[in-house]
């Protein structure tokens, strides 16, 4: 393997690190982002003050507003951009990238209306190039701070797969692969959801327990929201399921552990949306599968439970309740050789 040049579209906390180990890594790499007053600051201090403030980013790790000179002559891509914007952003850099240039998504999200996961976008978009994604437990800020971290690629070429292990892979940074793009791509969107439960746990002031309840059912839920939709449920038994799910539910830097905790202290969720200051995908991943899991006919009692509580008036203080009153069912719903 022999990349000259990578190009990251986004500029938000998790591309900025991303670019920043491949340019660390010894690779050319250039950050794409659409603030121009953004990107002359970070010229100019070497910091991205918006999204990781205090970290001085490689010298050598380029930063533009020009989306054709960014792509150009990449051999690999890198997405980052948030969900709502992924198709818009995509659809016009597609035509700036050569034919055959890998691209990885970095974003944890579904398309309002299709449903479709960034993955399924870059198919579409993009014909004739292979597509993988990045995600696990991977809290940008830790990252910059140089904390021990680990995170799963995914995807259906075991070459790609290998080249974005050896193009991100440090003694801090271990990247694992994963044949099961559309598993791991989903299990990355869907523990947003139960972040904001978790959140709201704990600012209502509910304890170990309850959040060990939360994560290890929402976990199964997850599990079998996937299995009805065609993924591999032993896909979230690895850093892309309960390793993002626990980091999420646990950390005060997940922005959707923020909006639910605010929400649990009595703010409206116009209200913790503005607070956190941040992007909660969890809010827009809820609505749609709330509606797929009615469309499937999957039982998911958390997800309803949450709606319930942000759209239909509900009280947070209900939802452990309520998840004390679903009809007891086995632990583990699918066992090896089950």
């Amino acid at each position: 393997m022999n990349i000259k040049k990578i190009c990251v579209i986004g500029g938000g906390s998790f591309g900025t690190a991303i670019a920043n180990i491949a340019a660390t890594n010894s690779a050319q790499v250039v950050l794409w982002m659409r603030s121009e007053k953004q990107c002359e600051a970070i010229i100019e201090t070497r910091i991205n003050a918006r999204y990781l403030p205090g970290y001085r980013l490689h010298d050598d790790l380029t930063v533009t507003t020009d989306l054709k000179k960014a792509c150009l002559d990449a051999e690999l891509v890198f997405v980052a951009v948030p969900s709502k914007a992924f198709r818009v952003v995509m659809a016009e850099a597609i035509q700036y990238i050569s034919a055959g240039v890998p691209l990885i998504s970095l974003t944890k999200g579904i398309e309002h209306g299709s449903f479709k996961l960034m993955s399924q976008i870059l198919q579409e978009i993009a014909p004739g190039h292979d597509v993988g994604v990045l995600s696990g437990p991977n809290l940008a800020k830790e990252i910059a701070q140089n904390q021990l971290t680990a995170t799963v690629v995914a995807s259906y070429n075991p070459i790609l797969r290998k080249n974005v292990q050896a193009i991100l892979d440090t003694p801090l940074f271990s990247v694992y692969g994963n044949p099961d793009t559309f598993g791991v791509e989903l299990a990355g969107a869907l523990k947003n959801i139960y972040a904001i439960v978790s959140g709201m746990a704990v600012a209502l002031g509910m304890g170990e327990n309850t959040r060990a309840m939360i994560i290890t059912r929402s976990l199964a839920e997850m599990s079998r929201f996937a299995q009805g939709m065609g993924a591999n449920p032993l896909t979230f038994i690895g850093l892309a399921g309960v390793g993002d799910l626990i980091v999420t539910c646990s950390s005060v830097l997940s922005r959707n552990y923020q909006v639910g905790f605010e929400i649990g202290k009595g703010r409206s969720l116009v209200q913790a949306i503005k607070n956190t200051g941040e992007t909660a995908e969890g809010i827009n991943t809820l609505k749609m599968v709330k509606d797929k899991a009615d469309e499937v006919g999957v039982n998911m009692p958390i997800v309803n439970a949450l709606y319930e509580t942000l759209f239909e008036g509900g009280e947070a203080t209900d939802i452990a309740a309520k998840l004390m009153k679903v009809a007891h069912a086995d632990d583990v719903e699918y066992m090896l050789g089950g």
